[in-house]
């Protein structure tokens, strides 16, 4: 290949990669500091815990969570689009680089096992990887995958190991709050169709995953 030849191809990915930069979305040029993260998070520990496992299980543990999905969470918080007085005012004057900075902290984070109820998980875990083709609730498998860990490029949370009575509740919320977090309102759609003793047994299972 001739000098000219590798001069022109250079400047050719030079440009390319300045079109990327130019063009490319906030959220993917800032990876997120984990140290920053740590120090940011600090607030939020009160709840979630020091390292995103929850002590209290009617709060959420955070830990191993996807970066973008829990961005887009507390952007919910922010917007109004999501309601909860404690977490909208904690999130309110937080930036975008706040943001990916707590989220990448928390998705560097392990998740603790916890214990779980066998029989009950074991009725869940139908449920969750066969559905329910009666009433038509679809197998929570399909997009939160079969250990329970989500799909971060398709939006779709880790749920693996997160308590089952903040998951039951969630659950109750998409149905009796119109609470709106899942695309297409796919969420509040399938909440609807389960029964008290299904939501019970699956997030038994989804805690139970956890362990797994």
């Amino acid at each position: 290949m001739s000098k000219e030849t590798n001069l022109f191809t250079r400047e050719i990915c030079i440009s390319f990669i300045f079109i990327l930069l130019l063009v490319a979305p906030v959220s993917l040029l800032m990876a997120g500091d984990v140290e920053a993260g740590k120090d940011k998070s600090i607030v939020c520990s009160a709840c979630h815990g020091q390292n995103g496992n929850s002590i209290n299980p009617l709060w959420p543990s955070l830990a191993g969570q996807h970066k973008q999905y829990t961005i887009h969470t507390l952007k919910a918080y922010q917007n109004g689009t999501r309601v909860d007085a404690v977490m909208q005012a904690q999130v309110m004057a937080l930036t975008e680089e706040d943001f990916e900075d707590i989220a990448a902290y928390y998705n560097a984070q392990k998740m603790e096992k916890q214990d779980y109820d066998y029989a009950l998980a074991k009725k869940g875990e139908s449920l969750y990887r066969g559905g329910n083709a009666l009433t038509g609730v679809a197998a929570c498998i399909a997009c939160h995958g079969p250990t329970g860990r989500g799909n971060p490029g398709a939006g779709y949370p880790s749920l693996a190991g997160q308590h089952a009575e903040y998951t039951a509740d969630a659950l109750k919320d998409y149905t009796n709050t119109g609470r709106k977090m899942g695309l297409n309102d796919m969420m509040q759609s399938l909440a609807a169709r389960l029964t008290t003793e299904e939501i019970e047994a699956v997030s038994e299972y989804i805690q139970a995953l956890g362990s797994k």
